[in-house]
């Protein structure tokens, strides 16, 4: 693995050695400033099988915390453990990366912060998929002014849900899953690039009476209690004036909604899906209202899980801010949970946190050149 151009590698120490995990371990090689020292894991047999596959110590995860070789821990344990594990490795003097949400909560959240700014450490998070060319593109034409000022933007995710395809579902259900938290920290993220934080939310939110089984994997046809709402709908108000509408559901077998789409004065954007790094941008004019395909103009190409890691690890290097933030994804949780309180309260929800828009990801940078 390369070196970052100001710098050794960050030493990275793995918490969580489950099915994203594999998804970071294919993009390290590629990955310049991060070198992987160590994995960690409750089922330590599991960490140390892991660990021989890709050449370095499994271990557990006391030893992982403690150990001399590792300057940053990569945190992607389940939703209800990402605060504890947060704190327990800034205590430890490392910084760290976690899979979204930041925490189950801001109350969670924000201690995790506050340590990371008296201790002088980083704080990151997923996702970084909206780094590569999909968003980046889409969001460098909205600042070059193609589609005039931005008005509006839709937002419309759905599936059956996630126990159709996932071997262990169970957690997409309970505090920390859901549509919100599992998948709209993708689009809301994406919009605060785009457009810059929200400001008042209102939504709603329900959940069917619909039993889940596991459908497939070893415990195929096991039931799986629900305690989240499975369909979520918000209107959010950014405070520089737009207005997004998000619809995330568990409960949709079939659409036509579009995905992803931008408004504004002179045209249409047909955004990518977030979920992805490098999908294409279409935009369609005022002038002719035909969509057509945009050039890529800005992002990590080729990009992977991990890459938000690396764009920290150089941001360390070079005394920059990292584009995957902890302060970012922070107000983006603040977003959902206002989505929640404002279901359950039927009211307006005023947004407290500010967030500046990260810097965009020129076109052919890597993590290590920006």
């Amino acid at each position: 693995m390369g070196s970052p151009v100001n710098g050794p590698a960050l030493r990275v120490g793995v918490v969580g050695v489950g099915n994203i995990s594999q998804q970071y371990f294919e993009h390290f090689p590629a990955l310049p400033g991060l070198a992987l020292t160590a994995v960690a894991d409750l089922d330590v047999d599991r960490a140390r099988s892991v660990g021989d596959a890709q050449g370095v110590r499994g271990t557990s995860v006391d030893e992982l915390l403690a150990a001399d070789d590792v300057d940053v821990v990569l945190n992607l344990t389940i939703p209800a453990a990402h605060a504890e594990v947060a704190t327990r490795a800034l205590d430890a003097g490392k910084h760290v990366y976690g899979e979204k949400p930041l925490a189950l909560a801001t109350a969670e959240a924000a201690p995790v912060l506050e340590l990371a700014e008296r201790s002088g450490l980083r704080v990151g998070s997923a996702p970084d998929t909206v780094l590569g060319t999909g968003i980046q593109t889409a969001r460098a034409a909205l600042d070059d002014g193609l589609i005039g000022d931005p008005v509006g933007a839709a937002v419309s995710w759905s599936a059956p849900g996630h126990e159709l395809w996932h071997p262990a579902p169970a957690f997409y259900y309970q505090p920390g899953g859901g549509p919100l938290l599992d998948m709209g920290p993708y689009y809301l993220t994406s919009l605060v690039q785009f457009f810059g934080p929200v400001a008042r939310v209102s939504g709603s939110a329900t959940r069917s009476t619909r039993e889940r089984t596991i459908a497939t994997g070893p415990f195929a046809g096991a039931p799986i209690p629900v305690d989240v709402d499975t369909h979520v709908v918000a209107v959010l108000e950014h405070a520089s004036g737009v207005v997004s509408t998000v619809t995330v559901s568990f409960e949709v077998w079939a659409t036509r909604a579009p995905l992803f789409e931008v408004h504004g004065t002179a045209g249409s954007l047909a955004v990518p899906d977030p979920n992805r790094f490098s999908d294409p941008v279409s935009i369609a004019t005022a002038d002719d209202r035909e969509w057509r395909e945009l050039p890529v103009s800005a992002g990590y190409a080729d990009a992977g899980r991990g890459y938000g890691l690396a764009d920290m690890a150089h941001a360390i290097a070079t005394d920059r801010p990292h584009r995957a933030s902890g302060d970012l994804a922070f107000h983006v949780l603040e977003v959902m949970e206002a989505v929640q309180t404002a279901s359950r309260e039927h009211t307006v929800v005023t947004v407290a946190s500010r967030v500046d828009r990260p810097e965009t990801v020129p076109a052919g940078a890597t993590p290590g050149s920006w």
